[in-house]
């Protein structure tokens, strides 16, 4: 699962986080707390009349 920080914009990872951090703690690069999951991209269906 990829995890992307607001502030700074960087892909994490969870095996980066480490099991002790868990979710949304702190950025490894800017230091930040929040961190929020990357959705993944959504396929819409087109009608071709």
């Amino acid at each position: 699962m990829v995890f992307v920080c607001w502030k700074c914009g960087k892909e994490l990872k969870d095996e980066e986080l480490g099991p002790e951090e868990g979710v949304g703690v702190r950025c490894s690069y800017c230091g930040n707390k929040v961190l929020f999951k990357k959705t993944p991209p959504i396929s819409k269906k087109v009608r071709a009349d």
